[in-house]
C-alpha cells in the first residue's frame, strides 16, 4: 500500500484516504488497512522522557499527568490573595471550635444537641398562650440541675466513689450560660448584715442633733455675718481665688452627685460611688451631719424638693429612693428597673410633689411621690439613654437631651414632643444648667465646649454666637453651673481643673487646679447666698470650698 507521500501534493487528504481505501480493497493489494487498537494507544511514546511527568505510579504514567515543580524546600506552594476581613473571619471560625483542629460534623452535632438540652422546650406552634405555648428561639435556659442527668446505672457498675471538687481561682473554669453560681462569702456576709439592719438605714454623725432651742440642722442660721434669706441673684458675684476648706468624709470614693440646699445653701448633699449619701454643714463647724445608706451601687443623681425637706437619690442599682432630709427615713422607693441617669423634682408649688427621671432605656418617666410606685406619665420618643432634664417656661415645659444627639422640648404631662433639634453636626449633650434669667439653657457638649440653647417663648434653637471653650470634657459627664447673678459660667474638667468664663463675652477668666493629681472634677455648685463661694467635687472623693 503506497504511503501518503506517493500521492500528488495537490491532492486533498480526504481524496487520498478514499483512494488509499479503494486500493486496499483491490485484489492486487499487498496488504490491508490495520485499524488502531487500545493497546496501541496505551503504548509509551517514543523519544526522550519528560522530566516534569509523574512516573511514580503506573496510573499516573498512563494518564500522563505532570508533577508540580518544587518552588520551596519542602515541596510546592501556591500564593493566594484574600482580603483581611475574610482571613480574620476564617481565623476566628477556627479558634471558635477549638484552636487549629477543626471539629468533625459529628462533634458539632453533639455540641448543638447539648445546647438544645440546656434550653426549655420551644412549645407548640398551635398554642398561643398558657402552658406549652410556642416560645421558639426565645426559650430560656434551664437551671443546671434540670438538664444534668446522672447515669445511676453506670455508677453502680463502675463502683467508683464521686465527690464534689471545688475549683480554685488558679484553674480555668468554663461557666456555661444560664448557670447559677453561689455568691462569694464576703458578699453573703454583707447581704446578711444589710438584712439585719434593714434595707435603708441612717446615722447621725454630728456632735448634737438639736441646738439649745431644740432646732435641727434644717433651721437656716440667722446669726451669721451674711444673710441667707436674700433673694437669689440680688448680689453681685465674683470668681473665687483660693481654697478655704476641704471635706474628706467619703473614704476616698469618687463623688458622683452634689447638691446645695435650696435658696439658703447652708447645707450640702453629696452622693458617692459606694452608694452612700451624706449631708454636711457649710457654716457651723462644717461638720458631717448625717449619712443615708440604701443603695448598693454608685449614686447617679440627687434632687432636693422645693423646700428641701425631702430629696431623691438614684443609683446604678436601678432604684430611686425618697428620703426625709431631717430624720433620714426612707419615705418611698421606686423600683423602675432601669438606671436613672437624671432626676428632677418639679420646681413649681403646684406640682412640687412630682418628679421626672431620665432612664437608660430611652424613656423619661413621671412619678407622683404621693401615689406610690405607679408611673403617672411616660415620654419615650428618644432613641438613646437620657442625659439631662431642665424645666422651662415657668415649669410648664421641659427640655431633654439624649445620647442620640438630639434635644426635645415637651409640654409637661403630654408625652408628645413639641420641638426636636437634631443636626448632623451635633454632639451628645451630657450635662445642663439653666441660666438665672430663664432665657437660656447651657449644655456640656462632648466636643469640649459648652453651648447655649434659647428657651424663651416658642423659639428653641442654639445660640450660635455663644460657645465656651478651653476645657476638656470628652468622654465624661462633667457638671456645670452659672453664678446666681448670671455673670459667670463655671465647669469642671477631666484634668482636675475648674474653669470660669464670662457669660456675655465667652472669655475664659480663670482656671483653678482643684485636684493636683489630675483627677476628674465632675461636680460644681455655686452658693446662692454668697458672692464667690463655689463647691467642687470629683474622682478623689473630696469636696472643696473655694472663695
Amino acid at each position: 500500500m503506497p504511503d501518503f507521500g506517493e500521492y500528488p501534493p495537490n491532492l486533498p487528504v480526504r481524496d487520498a484516504l478514499i483512494l488509499r481505501e479503494s486500493q486496499a480493497q483491490a485484489p492486487t493489494a499487498n496488504h490491508a488497512v490495520v485499524p488502531y487498537t487500545g493497546e496501541n494507544l496505551a503504548r509509551p511514546s517514543y523519544g526522550p522522557a519528560n522530566p516534569f511527568r509523574d512516573t511514580s505510579s503506573s496510573s499516573a504514567s498512563a494518564s500522563g499527568s505532570l508533577k508540580r515543580k518544587n518552588n520551596v524546600l519542602t515541596g510546592h506552594a501556591e500564593e493566594m490573595y484574600i482580603s483581611e476581613a475574610t482571613f480574620r473571619a476564617k481565623h476566628r471560625a477556627v479558634e471558635a471550635v477549638g484552636g487549629g483542629v477543626m471539629r468533625s460534623n459529628r462533634e458539632m452535632k453533639e455540641v448543638n444537641k447539648r445546647l438544645r438540652e440546656m434550653r426549655e422546650d420551644k412549645g407548640s406552634a398551635t398554642i398561643a398562650d398558657g402552658e406549652g405555648a410556642y416560645i421558639g428561639p426565645w426559650a430560656r435556659y434551664k437551671r443546671r440541675e434540670e438538664y444534668e442527668v446522672v447515669d445511676k446505672k453506670g455508677e453502680e457498675e463502675d463502683g467508683d466513689e464521686y465527690e464534689e471538687v471545688e475549683v480554685t481561682d488558679e484553674e480555668e473554669e468554663v461557666i456555661e450560660s444560664g448557670t447559677v453560681l453561689k455568691a462569694p462569702e464576703p458578699a453573703i456576709a454583707r447581704r446578711k448584715e444589710a438584712e439585719e439592719m434593714g434595707e435603708e438605714r441612717t446615722e447621725f454623725l454630728g456632735e448634737s442633733e438639736y441646738d439649745y432651742l431644740g432646732r435641727t440642722y434644717m433651721h437656716v442660721p440667722q446669726d451669721l455675718d451674711v444673710s441667707l434669706n436674700k433673694e437669689v441673684g440680688s448680689i453681685t458675684n465674683y470668681i473665687p481665688k483660693k481654697l478655704i476648706y476641704t471635706w474628706r468624709h467619703h473614704g476616698g470614693k469618687p463623688i458622683t452627685a452634689l447638691q446645695l440646699f435650696p435658696r439658703s445653701s447652708h447645707l450640702g448633699l453629696a452622693g458617692s460611688a459606694d452608694g452612700v449619701v451624706k449631708i454636711f454643714d457649710v457654716y457651723r463647724g462644717r461638720e458631717l451631719l448625717r449619712s443615708y445608706s440604701g443603695h448598693n451601687k454608685a449614686i447617679t443623681d440627687l434632687s432636693f424638693c422645693n423646700d428641701g425637706t425631702k430629696f431623691l437619690s438614684g443609683g446604678f442599682d436601678r432604684k430611686i429612693r425618697l428620703w426625709d432630709t431631717e430624720t433620714g427615713q426612707c419615705v418611698n422607693r421606686f423600683n423602675i428597673g432601669k438606671t436613672p441617669h437624671v432626676i428632677k423634682f418639679n420646681p413649681s408649688s403646684e406640682n412640687g410633689h412630682e418628679f421626672l427621671a431620665g432612664l437608660s432605656d430611652k424613656r423619661i418617666v413621671q412619678y407622683d411621690t404621693r401615689a406610690g410606685n405607679d408611673t403617672v406619665q411616660e415620654y419615650d420618643r428618644h432613641l438613646g439613654p437620657i442625659n439631662t432634664i431642665e424645666y422651662i417656661d415657668e415649669n410648664r415645659r421641659f427640655m431633654s437631651t439624649s445620647d442620640d444627639r438630639s434635644l426635645k422640648v415637651w409640654e409637661y404631662g403630654i408625652p408628645v414632643e413639641i420641638k426636636t433639634i437634631s443636626e448632623p453636626d451635633m454632639f451628645a449633650l451630657t450635662k445642663s444648667a439653666q441660666h438665672p434669667n430663664g432665657k437660656y439653657v447651657l449644655y456640656q457638649c462632648s466636643d469640649n465646649s459648652i453651648v447655649a440653647y434659647s428657651c424663651s417663648g416658642d423659639k428653641f434653637r442654639q445660640h450660635r454666637k455663644k460657645a465656651w471653650r478651653g476645657h476638656n470634657t470628652a468622654g465624661s459627664a462633667i457638671g456645670l453651673t452659672c453664678s446666681p447673678d448670671g455673670q459667670f459660667v463655671a465647669s469642671g474638667d477631666t484634668s482636675g481643673s475648674v474653669c470660669f468664663w464670662d457669660f456675655k463675652t465667652c472669655k475664659l477668666y480663670s482656671k483653678l487646679t482643684a485636684d493636683s493629681a489630675g483627677g476628674i472634677i465632675n461636680c460644681v455648685a455655686w452658693s446662692e447666698q454668697e458672692t464667690s463661694k463655689v463647691f467642687t467635687a470629683g474622682a478623689k472623693g473630696e469636696i472643696k470650698l473655694w472663695d
